[in-house]
């Protein structure tokens, strides 16, 4: 595998990122990782490798860079806690576009990349974030997916399931059963919307897990079974829409 540390230009500034792909075999098609709300960390690049591993371009960029090129919560205590949720507060649908775009400009040029293939996966606070990116940019994105993804229906303009009608792409919904930040009436909108829309979609309950249930590293919450269906459902979306007919 060959990694790579480095910074992508954004109109707002240089985003530090996580690249990983094979070291033969390219290009590859790519895919697209935004990160949940504790920030830009080794679990997340670990995550980026599993991908990477199995004939991927992956990039993984750190979404506060406006504000911090490291944060990273390393300890749920208040004051940490409390800088998180003014960080994520920072991001929205114009942050998206504006770092998707950045995105896109960057694996157009990598040679390892094949940018006619690209996909997406968010998790947490970044499900919002590839149904955003997927509006934005509808010729470019071939699928998303979000991981037990917060917010996904609200009263704001640019609520996600609002975005369902610019949406073309395959999305993929895993949904945690125990989730506060995605309850079942949510979901429900969200559902309604895609229907409403036409948008290919699945949505998939995760029974008796909680929201983060797929991080290694989320002690009492992560469950290894769910989590490795939530991979299995991850690999055949990109295998079906980054892959076959390609």
């Amino acid at each position: 595998m060959i990694e790579h540390h480095l910074d992508i230009a954004t109109a707002d500034g240089a985003m530090n990122s996580f690249v990983v792909h094979p070291e033969e075999g390219g290009p590859f098609p790519v895919v697209l990782f935004y990160m949940d709300a504790p920030g830009k960390r080794e679990e997340l690049h670990d995550m980026a490798r599993r991908i990477a591993a199995v004939g991927y371009c992956v990039v993984l960029p750190n979404l506060y860079y406006r504000n911090s090129r490291d944060f990273r919560l390393l300890e749920r205590t208040e004051p940490a806690l409390a800088e998180m949720f003014a960080l994520m507060a920072t991001l929205d649908a114009g942050t998206t576009a504006c770092d998707t775009r950045a995105l896109l400009r960057y694996v157009d040029t990598l040679p390892e990349a094949d940018a006619t293939r690209i996909g997406a996966v968010g998790y947490c606070m970044s499900g919002p974030f590839v149904m955003w990116a997927a509006a934005a940019f509808p010729d470019r994105l071939r699928c998303i997916a979000s991981i037990h993804g917060a917010n996904m229906a609200t009263a704001e303009p640019d609520s996600p399931h609002r975005m369902a009608p610019r949406i073309r792409c395959e999305s993929y919904f895993a949904c945690a059963e125990i989730d506060k930040w995605a309850p079942p009436a949510d979901i429900r909108q969200l559902q309604s919307a895609l229907l409403a829309a036409g948008t290919p979609h699945r949505i998939e309950w995760y029974p008796g897990v909680e929201h983060g249930f797929v991080f290694p590293l989320r002690a009492g919450i992560y469950n290894q079974a769910a989590a490795e269906r939530h991979w299995e459902r991850l690999f055949s979306l990109f295998q079906h829409t980054l892959r076959q007919g390609a």
